[in-house]
């Protein structure tokens, strides 16, 4: 036991590039001419002893064989198929209940070229697995370039394998080319959720479970895109493998992958339980409003795509990972724990970006047990594949071979995070008034992003690390034909669409200075104009609605009018206001309640204006300093209404006097309407 605990630690650390690198395979590349029209690429392996290196023709299902790609050229062509010498060793292997062929010691393999001139440049992609009798390495690829000048003479020449010729290796390569950041580092982020989503714990207890049933299930398929990145795809098979191939039965290789699975729910649920504990929920809350956080974030996505796109790779520490290594010795239950908290400490720089956005965007809905849920659906899209493969070794074979496509996976969610990392920016420009990331700039800016993706995913755009694209498979054409498409759909925003699909990501449609559409949907109330409003130079209602934006003057005109006030406490940062301002407000109905049924008051929580030295206090509430518009406003609403999400909708009259229980984020435009008319009708009556 204690050997299978250390061999599978010992697999998963060196995977992700914490622990020592094991080179155990040398190759030298030899042109070797024929005349002057033919030739001979020689590609030699030297074996390590107690090592094996799969041959090339191994079914589909079992280990991964070595295969050579050759790109296609002109300047030659392949006569026949690839050769191998000597022949290689066969035995029927349990785990994959199929006949496995190997090489020893050493093998060479051999590709007949046709020249069509005299010199030429042969380029290629390698692709091979190795094992000893103890554990495997993950499938490595890379790529060679190997110059063939044709002599009238049988001559050979080797080509050592430099960083000239070795255009590109990817994962951890042999020992004399250098390691690179490929597959190897992943990420994404993929998956991305709505920061202000919120709930109202003393008037809609429902909204709570609706919160965390939709933080649940973008963990989990947070967890399923962290499933397809190159630190952790490849070893689904791999530690399976140990599993069945260790264990005394299939009952007990279950047992085991049940229990390995377990404690990896088990850490990232503590992890998202110690983030709440420590930073407490109202704070974690605070942070999506804050403008220092969102640029940190901003900058950190950016890393985080950076990285993706090939420049570096980010891990933690190799000690932290070498003692996880350490403890996995002592075997049983406590060995399996430690094997899994390797797992959580290694594939860090494929999973870190997804954790960090998860746990950011759940402490943002105001949910005290959300980085908790949402860790428990990440953490079991990562588990039950474990599991559910120790019980049935056979679906293995269902399992598309790893290769240049989770590379692909890592580049596209590169694009993805640096296309999110812009809503935070723009967050910041918001709160600090810079007025300089409008939503034509935000636009052209995805629309560039988004449109490089969809040429990247056509082959059009090539990375240093990628590997060659000889044709479009129909995964990556109908994935092509959506990002295009969303790419074309954005263009009428820059002149003012309002692209209702997306208007919760984009700045608001007010920082919009080429604007037709706001004005044919609606128009000021020229009579309300002449008023002048207090932080009116600071803000702007969305489809020129008349809105305050100061309380007290807000209360003062509704009494001089008489009418009742829809109180809005929202946030820049807010992008479910966004949601509801484009789906619901839009609505010609509630359009033309907002217009001139009521006296709109529009509080920004997260403005980062500071308020004049005579105007800051200490709330009797929260014991703070209150020193900015955005305080002051976020101290009314938890004192006054208990609540500090965001969007929040109050409706009074004048006296202050709430006349219908508040409503918070809800698309349904008929609840609404019926939550504006119920309004209206109580303040007839009252």
């Amino acid at each position: 036991m204690k050997k299978l605990i250390a061999i599978t630690a010992l697999i998963i650390i060196d995977f992700c590039g914490f622990a020592q690198i094991l080179k155990p395979v040398k190759w030298t590349f030899i042109a070797e001419t024929i005349n002057q029209t033919e030739a001979n690429v020689v590609i030699t392996a030297k074996i390590d002893a107690k090592w094996h290196l799969y041959s090339q023709f191994i079914e589909e299902g079992g280990p991964v064989p070595t295969s050579f790609t050759f790109a296609k050229s002109k300047d030659y062509s392949l006569v026949g198929k690839t050769t191998e010498s000597p022949k290689a060793i066969s035995a029927f292997d349990n785990n994959f209940s199929m006949q496995i062929a190997w090489h020893e010691k050493s093998v060479v393999f051999k590709q007949k070229i046709k020249l069509n001139k005299p010199n030429v440049v042969v380029k290629g992609t390698l692709e091979f697995m190795v094992c000893d009798d103890k554990q495997c390495l993950p499938p490595e690829e890379l790529a060679f370039s190997i110059p063939i000048k044709a002599v009238a003479t049988n001559t050979s020449e080797e080509i050592p394998v430099t960083q000239e010729n070795l255009v590109q290796p990817l994962n951890s390569t042999t020992d004399t080319a250098t390691k690179t950041d490929s597959v190897l580092k992943e990420e994404a982020p993929a998956l991305s959720f709505d920061a202000s989503k919120t709930e109202v714990k003393h008037l809609a207890p429902t909204e709570e479970n609706q919160s965390l049933w939709a933080i649940f299930i973008a963990g989990f398929i947070g967890g399923l895109l962290a499933l397809i990145m190159p630190c952790i795809f490849p070893m689904l098979p791999l530690t399976v493998s140990f599993f069945t191939k260790k264990a005394s039965s299939k009952a007990v290789a279950i047992r085991k992958a049940s229990l390995y699975g377990f404690f990896i729910i088990v850490i990232y649920v503590l992890l998202g339980l110690a983030i709440t504990l420590i930073f407490g929920s109202d704070a974690l809350n605070e942070l999506a409003s804050n403008g220092v956080f969102n640029f940190l974030f901003f900058v950190l996505l950016v890393v985080f795509a950076i990285s993706f796109f090939g420049a570096f790779e980010i891990n933690l520490p190799n000690s932290w990972a070498n003692k996880m290594d350490e403890k996995s010795d002592k075997g049983g239950v406590v060995g399996l724990f430690f094997m899994a908290f390797a797992l959580a400490l290694v594939s860090f720089s494929c999973t870190g970006p997804i954790i960090g956005t998860l746990l950011v965007q759940a402490a943002s809905m105001g949910e005290y047990m959300g980085p908790a849920v949402g860790m428990f659906g990440f953490s079991l899209a990562l588990a039950i594949p474990f599991t559910l493969f120790a019980a049935f070794p056979s679906l293995l074979k269902s399992l598309p071979k790893s290769g240049g496509w989770l590379n692909s996976v890592k580049v596209t969610l590169g694009f993805i995070e640096l296309a999110l990392a812009l809503k935070f920016l723009s967050n910041v420009d918001l709160a600090y008034h810079w007025e300089l990331f409008d939503r034509e700039l935000f636009l052209v800016l995805w629309i560039v992003i988004f449109g490089m993706l969809g040429f990247y995913l056509l082959g059009k755009i090539k990375f240093s690390h990628d590997s060659d694209v000889p044709f479009v498979t129909t995964p990556r054409l109908f994935l092509a034909i959506i990002t295009l498409s969303f790419t074309i759909y954005m263009i009428p925003g820059l002149w003012g669409a309002p692209l209702k699909g997306i208007s919760a990501w984009l700045p608001p449609q007010t920082t919009q200075d080429f604007d037709l559409y706001t004005n044919t949907l609606s128009s000021p109330v020229v009579a309300q104009d002449t008023v002048q409003k207090k932080y009116g130079g600071l803000f702007k209602a969305p489809h020129n609605l008349n809105a305050f934006f100061d309380y007290e003057q807000g209360l003062a005109y509704a009494k001089q009018k008489n009418k009742p006030i829809l109180l809005d406490f929202t946030g820049h940062s807010c992008v479910n206001c966004r949601k509801m301002e484009a789906a619901v407000w839009s609505d010609k109905e509630v359009l033309k309640r907002l217009q001139n049924e009521y006296v709109l008051i529009s509080l920004y929580v997260d403005d980062k204006t500071e308020l004049p030295v005579n105007e800051q206090y200490v709330s009797s509430y929260s014991g703070k300093k209150i020193k900015t518009i955005g305080n002051k406003w976020s101290d009314l609403q938890a004192a006054t209404f208990k609540t500090n999400s965001q969007p929040y909708y109050v409706l009074l009259n004048s006296d202050k006097k709430v006349l219908v229980a508040p409503q918070a984020y809800n698309l349904d435009i008929k609840n609404y309407i019926d939550f504006l008319d119920s309004g209206l009708a109580a303040y007839q009556i009252k």
